[in-house]
């Protein structure tokens, strides 16, 4: 299980826009981010841990969770609190049989199915979009409110809106059944994350109602 609250406003690391990555993740979490999600496509599984031990000394200081993409050996062997899964990773059911009921997973879903399937598998919030176009996956297939809307209804676990979304089009996201946005460009490509992530944040509270 995981607290909805911590969803709110949901970070998502891009090494290429995080010059001093281990600060801008600690200024997000200084921001009130509440979960980390640490996104690495191009290491090894050994320099995985050892990042993701340090990220999660951080993340421990501000009381915050700490998600590894993908890899949930990795998120396991570094003591991580969870994995968020692709549509084509491990399958949630495989996972959770592994790792017991204490570790988070959470499992992207783009159609109502692929969302019951996950729930069912025991995951425990959903990602869903690409909502707006993604600069930082510019193939990504997008979602549109209503399909948005009928994969919140189709499942009790809560689910977060993810792709494009910034501070001038978050608000468009009322209503839509989202809990919280998972931001990348948005939080971290900002010269003041601390002060992006708060004013960001807020603005999730006006939208997540």
């Amino acid at each position: 299980m995981i607290d909805k609250n911590r969803l709110l406003i949901y970070p998502i690391t891009d090494r290429k826009i995080m010059p001093d990555f281990y600060s801008c993740i600690e200024s997000a979490l200084s921001g009130g981010a509440e979960i980390i999600q640490l996104r690495e496509k191009n290491i090894s599984d050994e320099d995985l841990v050892a990042e993701a031990l340090k990220v999660k000394e951080i993340c421990r200081r501000y009381n915050a969770l700490l998600i590894i993409n993908d890899n949930y050996n990795a998120a396991l062997k570094s003591g991580a609190d969870g994995v968020h899964v692709g549509i084509e990773d491990t399958p949630v059911a495989e996972i959770r049989k592994i790792a017991g009921d204490n570790f988070i997973i959470g499992a992207t879903a783009k159609t109502v199915e692929q969302a019951k399937k996950a729930q069912a598998e025991g995951a425990d919030y959903l990602g869903t979009g690409a909502v707006f176009p993604s600069p930082t996956k510019t193939d990504a297939i997008r979602i549109t409110a209503q399909q948005f809307v009928e994969i919140a209804e189709s499942v009790k676990i809560p689910v977060v809106a993810i792709g494009g979304i910034n501070r001038d089009n978050i608000t468009q996201l009322k209503g839509i059944g989202a809990v919280g946005a998972a931001l990348v460009s948005a939080a971290f490509s900002a010269d003041d994350i601390e002060k992006q992530t708060a004013e960001l944040k807020n603005l999730c509270r006006e939208t997540f109602k």
